[in-house]
């Protein structure tokens, strides 16, 4: 199904932004481990309890964090309509990592890393006796989240995909090219003749770092030739998680991401494109993301007050 929205509902603005009447009970930062990793994030209990109805599971996009502003307005306006919600921090190899990822800082991180950190919090609410979970990712996070509901834990009821990552290797290697002047496929020849577990053998261009000091090769090869498919739209299918997709009439990050949906048609797959939006959906638009979610919540959970 495919939904257009022209702008920001009124009704919405005046809801999330003035509707003061719930209030956040905790918000707070919650640190377990995952292996030898401390991994972070910030509960927002904004219902009588942890359990009381779905949780949001926020998941950021490449290298930020939990604290950038579009995960940390997800978090206020779900608080605001009392949806509790849990805003994570993917370690990107770090322990207990907060703010941006820093350029000079080791990159051991691989993109498939967040899908085995997205389980750790999964199990981490179950824990606490959440048994509805809704996840969310923004941009490459959304491409994360699909991924991992390939093979969802049971508690997980869907997922909202915003301005979800596509990926296409011809437009990568000219990205690429564009940004550093240099030719991906030889950087990639380089990464896979260096040893397991060896680092790029001189300062690397990765991602958004420039000549970032220390490359894990094989961080080089999951991001740039990765062992299965980074573009979301693949990862869809039939009969599979309930699936919302947004996405912004005016993102210039993720342009293609209408066109590839255009061509698929599936029956647990809603997209809505937001007319003015861009890839951060900033001020009001995030309003609309939040109706998608609070409308996934409310298709997925009839039935289930007695």
């Amino acid at each position: 199904m495919k939904k257009y929205i022209q702008g920001v509902l009124i009704a919405s603005f005046f809801s999330l932004h003035f509707g003061l009447i719930s209030t956040v009970v905790s918000a707070e930062e919650i640190t377990i481990k995952s292996g030898e990793l401390g991994l972070n994030a910030v509960l927002n209990v904004a219902a009588e309890s942890i359990n009381n109805g779905p949780l949001i599971l926020l998941v950021h996009g490449t290298l930020a964090h939990n604290g950038m502003e579009i995960i940390a307005s997800l978090q206020s306006l779900l608080a605001d309509e009392a949806v509790n919600s849990l805003a994570i921090n993917l370690s990107l190899g770090i322990d207990n990592r907060h703010g941006a990822f820093d350029c000079t800082a080791p990159h051991e991180h691989r993109h498939e890393d967040a899908l085995t950190e997205i389980g750790t919090w999964v199990e981490w609410l179950k824990g606490q006796g959440v048994n509805q979970i809704l996840l969310a990712g923004h941009s490459r996070g959304g491409s994360q989240v699909a991924a991992y509901s390939q093979n969802p834990d049971a508690s997980i009821l869907g997922q909202v995909l915003i301005a979800p990552g596509t990926w296409n290797p011809e437009y990568v290697a000219t990205a690429y090219y564009n940004r550093y002047q240099k030719r991906l496929p030889t950087l990639i020849d380089v990464a896979n003749q260096q040893a397991t577990n060896g680092w790029m053998p001189e300062p690397t261009d990765f991602i958004y770092c420039n000549n970032a000091p220390k490359v894990k090769a094989a961080s080089f090869l999951s991001y740039y030739q990765p062992p299965q498919t980074l573009n979301t739209p693949d990862l869809l299918v039939e009969g599979g998680l309930h699936t919302v997709i947004l996405a912004g009439s005016e993102d210039t990050v993720v342009k293609d991401l209408p066109e590839q949906l255009e061509l698929q048609e599936f029956s647990n797959v809603e997209f809505i494109l937001v007319d003015g939006a861009d890839h951060y959906f900033r001020d009001l638009y995030s309003d609309d993301i939040v109706e998608a979610i609070l409308d996934s919540i409310e298709s997925l959970t009839k039935g289930d007050e007695s």
